[in-house]
């Protein structure tokens, strides 16, 4: 088996999880964790493509990357904030149960 096959494998299962768990799931935390395995998975197609492909010496797969994880911890930081204010207003993090997102 090529180990750019493994890779790619283990990402689609990677993303496959981080799907289930965001759209199964009722707790927004949970859904959250889901969304960063699901950018996880993407940053290790990013990482296999950049040491398989034709230049490895370059640089440009790690600045995707960085990139990339700067994008997520940043939503990672806003959705949490969100998550605390909805938790603050409904008491509940239970997606189903926040029908209303009026101040």
């Amino acid at each position: 088996m090529n180990p750019l096959n493994a890779y790619l494998i283990v990402s689609a299962l990677l993303f496959a999880i981080g799907l289930g768990g965001a759209l199964t799931r009722r707790n927004a935390i949970i859904v959250l964790i889901g969304i960063e395995l699901m950018l996880n998975a993407a940053n290790l197609n990013f990482i296999a493509f950049w040491r398989y492909g034709s230049n490895p010496e370059a640089p440009i797969g790690i600045m995707f990357v960085l990139f990339s994880i700067g994008v997520a911890a940043a939503e990672a930081a806003v959705g949490l904030a969100l998550i605390i204010s909805i938790y603050r207003h409904y008491k509940t993090t239970n997606v189903e149960q926040i029908d209303n997102l009026k101040g």
